[in-house]
């Protein structure tokens, strides 16, 4: 028999040739659920400041899944004791991690259901497909919501050093251009084992872990928190409470998506629970439906929402100002003051209901590297140490401090 005709095979520009056999994994991929992921872009706005990052969650899902299959085969050959079923399953799982994503990723994931992050729809869908797939995705929920009883697989998916975060720096550094961001991702995955039921990185590997921190770093520096992406972000969600706003005061807002519609008018919350409805319309929705409707109320008689719109559109994005020390009570007003009397030379109505679509001071916050409550462990003969503590890296200490930064995001024809 012809092997190539068991397997399926995708060809990735950061890992190669990605080899997926035929079955279950392959079926879940080229579910719609998946499938909805290739229109989804895996950086939200950053296109808008690095014109290449234009690729999409399921590139991302697919690499995800490529560095599953390769770890899962170093600790195979390490003598970890891995079964079919939670090989399987685990890769189910990382295939699945990101399948909750909504519109432009993060930028709209609080602005459409309320009490809500992408994880909990991510696993709806998944005992969604659960019910589909016959009870095939048990051992795949049980290791992402971590109730397996094999904890490193569990790691594999969602840790300091997991999977997901290896694949999105290289693919995100490689469509950026931003070089900082390239990681040894071999080196990790080589040096990966399991050490009294935990993944450890033997001590070779130290090294590459050091410059995965680093990267970390950079990375929300130069692209995740770019000053550009902040505005792009603020004027994105301005839009989208303007239009929140308007249907408030029953407005008529006309829309190019009956399912974004749904969740601006609706306003559901994921609280107690997520509804059938609740994931069939969000799985109907990806970037394409955002866009749609922007178009639209670029043209609307609301002149908020017009310009609002026309602005993201054409690019004419606001300002963001990075600010070395908290602003006074009186410096905030400045500037205010200096927003209102722009609002009114540009002969926009409702000068001080606009305010707050034009203007916001908010701040930043990054990682790389949270030691304190989830920990990188590194094996030194035959004793895992915390990485900050082991004996190569006493400077790493310097990148487990969290960095603020406070910035305000202003029209560019005033001063802050």
């Amino acid at each position: 028999m012809d092997r190539s005709t068991r397997y399926k095979i995708f060809n990735d520009p950061i890992h190669g040739f990605i080899t997926v056999p035929k079955g279950p994994i392959l079926k879940l991929i080229d579910h719609p659920y998946v499938q909805r992921l290739r229109r989804i872009r895996q950086l939200g706005l950053g296109y808008l400041v690095f014109p290449a990052a234009e690729h999409s969650r399921f590139s991302h899902a697919l690499g995800a899944l490529e560095l599953g299959q390769r770890v899962l085969n170093n600790l195979r050959e390490k003598d970890t004791t891995i079964s079919q079923p939670e090989y399987d399953g685990t890769l189910m799982a990382i295939l699945l991690h990101d399948v909750g994503h909504g519109p432009l990723s993060h930028t709209l994931e609080h602005s459409l259901i309320k009490d809500f992050n992408h994880e909990m729809m991510s696993l709806a869908i998944m005992k969604e497909l659960n019910k589909e797939f016959e009870g095939a995705l048990d051992e795949a929920i049980a290791i992402f919501t971590n109730q397996h009883k094999k904890k490193f697989l569990h790691q594999l998916i969602s840790s300091q050093l997991d999977l997901d975060r290896l694949d999105y720096l290289r693919r995100d550094s490689f469509f950026t251009g931003v070089s900082e961001g390239t990681v040894g991702i071999n080196r990790i995955l080589k040096t990966m084992r399991v050490f009294k039921g935990n993944i450890v990185i033997e001590k070779k590997g130290i090294y590459a872990v050091e410059n995965y921190i680093i990267a970390r770093r950079l990375m929300y520096m130069q692209v995740y928190q770019h000053k550009t992406v902040l505005s792009a972000d603020f004027l994105l969600r301005s839009i989208f409470e303007r239009v929140s706003d308007l249907i408030a005061d029953n407005k008529e807002v006309f829309f190019a998506s009956p399912s974004l519609a749904y969740f601006l008018k609706e306003q559901p919350s994921a609280k107690k629970t997520i509804s059938k409805e609740m994931i069939t319309r969000y799985t109907e929705m990806d970037d394409h439906d955002v866009y749609l409707s922007i178009k639209q109320w670029a043209k609307s008689e609301d002149k908020i929402l017009a310009d609002l719109s026309f602005r993201f559109l054409n690019r004419d994005l606001f300002r963001t100002t990075f600010i070395d020390k908290k602003l006074t009570k009186s410096q905030k007003e400045d500037v205010l003051d200096q927003t209102k009397k722009a609002l009114k030379k540009s002969r926009l109505p409702y000068h001080n209901e606009a305010l707050k679509y034009y203007i916001s001071f908010e701040h930043s916050y990054s990682e790389a590297y949270k030691y304190k409550n989830e920990s990188i462990w590194i094996l030194e003969e035959e004793k895992a140490v915390e990485f900050s503590k082991a004996a190569e890296t006493k400077n790493i200490i310097a990148l487990t401090e969290p960095v603020v930064k406070q910035y305000c995001v202003h029209l560019k024809t005033i001063s802050v």
